[in-house]
């Protein structure tokens, strides 16, 4: 360092007398502490740098860890009591009418057909809906509504004739580097506001039953995890449903993939270190979509964990799919489409457009995607 260069420079000076050499001394010796001292200083910046990142390190992993709380008082998730967790949803089928509160989980559990294949759930529940624990002396719930992680609002719908949901609210999550989004519907009220930072378990809204379909009785919480297929979401839609405004931006529900929220929390029970990656690897593929080439095709920006394979400039993507609808993988494809095109699904003797979301139609060897199917596909591109 300079200032040992200039304590061996003055050592170097002849003594004339004792006072000099006294003088050199006490010279020395300061220009020694002051070294050790900035010796110090920097060792402790080296330190406390290392402790930062450290700290930055661990924070980013504790950010990263999928830790979800239930939303509501109501566990029975977790004691396996499904009619207690569920509501049930009412279902004439044949002129007999039920109330199973299978139809309250997530998957096809709704509007059953007949077919060759024997009985078939055709119509998807995205999410899963919790029965209220708690009513007031008039029958409406009270159940308070907490976010399932810490995150950030991004959306708020307060106007039920907007949405399906009814009320609801989306909050991102920020996981393995990607974000995810959790949605609360058919609120009765709403208690933050967009861009507000939450904390897991923090109340957000209070259960209620607004909405499409819901009456007071089977007042729930609508429940989604979700991924998103594109930003460019608004001007796809502006394009394809110019006659159906779209209140809720990039947060309509049409642009939201929801995942198996329930078979989650039970998976993060057994392993807390899971990851939704790893636990989305667990799905099986039915159905992939070979898409064109394009720099606005948004999923593997979004969510690069599901690149797989070596790309060259000239290649398409194609894109696997869970049943659900969900994107699964995204890998490099040499054949060239002008449109989005299917390439593969599972083979079924019933029609697919029952087991896609009446996103592919046919069956067995003549499957093909239906317009919905191809305009949503158009979305993962668009502007294409």
């Amino acid at each position: 360092m300079p200032n040992d260069l200039n304590v061996e420079g003055m050592t170097n000076v002849p003594m004339r007398n004792c006072r000099a050499r006294h003088i050199s001394s006490f010279v020395i010796s300061l220009s020694f502490r002051h070294s050790s001292f900035v010796i110090a200083i920097r060792c402790f910046a080296i330190v406390t740098t290392m402790f930062g990142a450290c700290t930055l390190s661990l924070n980013a992993s504790a950010r990263d860890t999928v830790d979800l709380v239930l939303p509501t008082d109501n566990d029975a998730l977790f004691s396996g009591d499904g009619a207690a967790f569920y509501q049930y949803v009412e279902r004439d089928y044949k002129g007999a009418k039920s109330t199973p509160w299978e139809g309250g989980r997530y998957g096809f559990v709704r509007d059953p057909v007949d077919t060759a294949g024997g009985t078939v759930y055709t119509r998807f529940h995205e999410g899963i809906d919790i029965r209220p624990l708690h009513r007031d002396t008039n029958g409406d719930p009270l159940d308070e509504v907490r976010a399932i992680a810490d995150g950030k609002v991004v959306h708020v719908n307060p106007i039920p004739g907007y949405s399906n949901y009814g009320k609801y609210i989306v909050i991102e999550h920020r996981w393995d580097g990607s974000n995810y989004y959790s949605l609360y519907g058919h609120l009765s009220s709403i208690a933050v506001h967009p861009g507000d930072l939450v904390k897991r378990g923090q109340p957000v809204a209070t259960m209620g039953y607004t909405g499409v379909g819901i009456n007071q009785e089977r007042a729930h919480l609508h429940l989604e995890l979700d991924l998103m297929f594109s930003r460019q979401f608004e001007s796809w839609y502006n394009t394809f449903f110019r006659n159906d405004p779209n209140h809720n931006g990039i947060y309509n529900g049409m642009n939201l993939a929801g995942i198996d929220v329930a078979r989650l929390y039970v998976a993060l029970r057994k392993n807390p270190a899971l990851t939704i990656p790893e636990f989305l690897s667990e799905e099986e593929t039915f159905y992939k979509v070979i898409l064109p080439k394009s720099r606005h095709f948004d999923l593997p920006r979004l969510y690069p964990w599901m690149i797989g394979g070596k790309r060259n400039e000239k290649s398409s993507w194609e894109v696997s799919f869970a049943s659900s609808g969900v994107p699964l993988k995204v890998e490099p494809s040499d054949r060239r489409v002008m449109q989005p095109e299917l390439s593969y699904v599972k083979k079924s003797s019933i029609d697919y457009s029952h087991l896609t979301r009446d996103i592919v139609s046919g069956r067995e060897g003549n499957a093909h995607l239906t317009n919905y199917g191809s305009q949503l596909m158009r979305l993962l591109i668009y502007p294409q």
